[in-house]
């Protein structure tokens, strides 16, 4: 899986060298103030991005800001690295794995600060969760290099459990087959014990009375520099105005689910998510309040970007050893701060 995502990103390289001219006419905005913004998913977990957009504190900002959404960190990725959007909300991992390209993306703000997915149960279990109870069971988690999938197993590892096929033995099967958007639908249908899913997925099918929230991968990983704002050091430096108000308004978007009740957040949030009632959201943003989800500064740690690291190497089989002054630029959200 690790060549694979080198040579999705080699090729993601070799393609802005061909069209290099169309690429200077997507970069070239004549406007700083708009921004694009590709996020990895749609999940109440960002609330903050979106408490933020739909409360104006972007316009307050003088800010034009449009979201858009991929279907994983590569492709996120990827619409960054090809220009076609200026800021991704993504995985760090995808910044640790093209550190060596050429105007190299780097972290300038920390949203999450946890897991923020919730292990899903086709049974209801009595008493309190345990990860022994994933012993001679199936999880789904994910796609495989992804830092859901990775942080999963890392947890079980550290549990002391054993991944593999062998059910009947004890192992743990960890599918990792399965890609993030199609988890629900692949539990639903597949008869496997477990998943982990995000909300608003992971509320909505227990309403549904389709599985039952058992627990929080945040509670048992600890901190993570889970999900994070990056961007181009290009348009770092070029936009340095632009990005210290985009943080500012995101932070706002943070103290405000913080200081509000969450019947009040839920009303700020309805319209990024249409279809869910007002108690579906409180739910959602109780689940991830109460797990300690997201940065209030969004500085993100050097030790903890170290522990991702570390995740990555002991789940993918790698070597990397990044800088962090590097590929981590806190200065932003510190002046904030």
């Amino acid at each position: 899986m690790q060549k694979v995502k080198k040579i999705s990103i080699l090729t993601v390289c070799l393609l802005l060298c061909l069209t290099t001219c169309l690429i200077f006419v997507g970069c070239g905005n004549s406007d700083p103030n708009k921004i694009t913004l590709n996020q990895v998913t749609h999940s109440i977990f960002y609330a903050p991005l979106y408490v933020a957009q739909n409360m104006g504190f972007f316009k307050d900002e003088g800010l034009d800001v449009t979201i858009e959404t991929a279907t994983g960190s590569d492709a996120s990725m990827t619409a960054l690295l090809s220009g076609s959007a200026d800021i991704i909300l993504a995985g760090p991992e995808t910044v640790v794995y093209t550190s060596t390209t050429k105007d190299h993306p780097i972290v300038f703000g920390q949203l999450t600060q946890k897991d923020g997915s919730f292990i899903v149960s086709r049974d209801e279990i009595d008493g309190e969760f345990t990860l022994d109870m994933l012993k001679g069971k199936t999880i789904i988690g994910g796609r495989a290099g992804g830092l859901p999938a990775m942080t999963l197993e890392y947890v079980i590892k550290q549990a002391g459990l054993t991944i593999g096929e062998n059910t009947s033995a004890g192992e743990v099967n960890l599918r990792t087959d399965v890609a993030f958007n199609n988890i629900a639908s692949e539990f639903q249908t597949s008869g496997n014990e477990f998943c982990t899913l995000f909300e608003p997925n992971a509320t909505t099918l227990e309403n549904q009375g389709k599985g039952h929230v058992v627990s929080a991968v945040g509670n048992v990983s600890g901190e993570i520099p889970y999900t994070c704002f990056a961007t181009k050091s290009s348009y770092l430096e070029n936009n340095s105005e632009q990005v210290e108000k985009f943080l500012k308004a995101v932070k706002r978007g943070y103290q405000y689910i913080a200081n509000n009740d969450s019947s009040i957040v839920a009303e700020a949030l309805a319209p990024s998510f249409v279809g869910m009632t007002k108690e579906e959201l409180q739910i959602a943003v109780e689940q991830y309040l109460a797990i300690d989800a997201w940065s209030d500064d969004m500085i993100m740690s050097e030790t903890s970007f170290n522990k991702l690291v570390e995740i990555i190497n002991s789940t993918q089989g790698t070597s990397y050893n990044p800088e962090f002054s590097e590929l981590i630029d806190n200065s932003f959200a510190e002046k904030i701060a």
